[in-house]
């Protein structure tokens, strides 16, 4: 009914997505709700969104919603590699909680970005520092990537140690499938103290798409040696200690993510 694996299921069955009674011989029985829920996460799945990705997405939407709001009663689909979840007329990701409004951001882009590649023209004969390149990289992030990339490298040339643009460039190498690239970056933005945490968790994530999880969770331990309240760097410990046969390790780790997640 839902062609998702038995151990997926399971696997979203102890998250708490699902709530399933046990039967006469032990076995998990799930009501109609719980099948409507899991034709989600397959879907999801289906949609070629990470596993882990989907588990974390409705993890959190749980959170989200109001008090006796089931979910079943949303909408939860995908859009390109993200979950988006829609309640009437609000529409948000549930893995950051990042509204989403109504136009299409991604065409206002567009039609802004030939605008910023002029500044961005005017701005190169201007005498900038780092600093200055690294603030304008960031306004160039959403319209015009090519023109932020270009900002960064100007930044690290005035100052090869600036943990910010060294954060950031590593992230647009990152999305474009540079993971090498981008694991140099983050390296070196994981050796500012004011960019730690959140470089050492990047490197984990870039670790991980490169096939490499005893180096990712290293470097997830470091990120939380930096921040222990980085709520999503416990989360992907716990996945890999899992994977790697250390259950209660797993779990320590697992109660983490959902002590920090709870809404205040």
């Amino acid at each position: 009914m839902l062609d998702l694996p038995q151990g997926e299921v399971r696997r979203l069955a102890r998250a708490g997505f699902v709530s399933p009674r046990r039967g006469p011989r032990n076995e998990l029985r799930f009501s109609f709700q719980d099948l409507v829920l899991l034709r989600a996460a397959a879907g999801l799945v289906h949609a070629r969104i990470p596993r882990f990705r989907v588990r974390k997405a409705l993890r959190s939407l749980r959170t989200q919603l109001p008090e006796g709001r089931p979910l079943a009663a949303v909408r939860v689909s995908a859009d390109g590699d993200r979950v988006v979840v829609q309640d009437g007329g609000a529409r948000w990701h549930p893995e950051t909680g990042q509204v989403l409004l109504d136009f299409g951001v991604g065409d206002l882009a567009r039609k802004v970005a030939p605008v910023v590649r002029a500044a961005a023209r005017r701005a190169r004969v201007a005498p900038l520092d780092s600093d200055a390149w690294y603030r304008w990289g960031e306004d160039l992030d959403d319209a015009a990537p090519h023109e932020a990339e270009d900002a960064y490298r100007r930044a690290l040339a005035i100052d090869p140690d600036h943990g910010g643009a060294h954060l950031n460039l590593g992230r647009l190498l990152h999305e474009r499938g540079e993971l090498r690239g981008a694991e140099l970056h983050y390296r070196r933005a994981a050796t500012s103290a004011a960019h730690r945490a959140l470089a050492a968790y990047n490197l984990g994530v870039a670790l991980e798409d490169q096939g490499l999880p005893d180096e990712a969770l290293l470097a997830y331990a470091r990120a939380l040696e930096a921040d222990r309240a980085l709520a999503d760097a416990h989360f992907n410990t716990a996945r890999l200690l899992e994977r790697l046969g250390r259950p209660e390790d797993a779990a320590r780790h697992l109660d983490a993510f959902r002590r920090l997640s709870r809404p205040r």
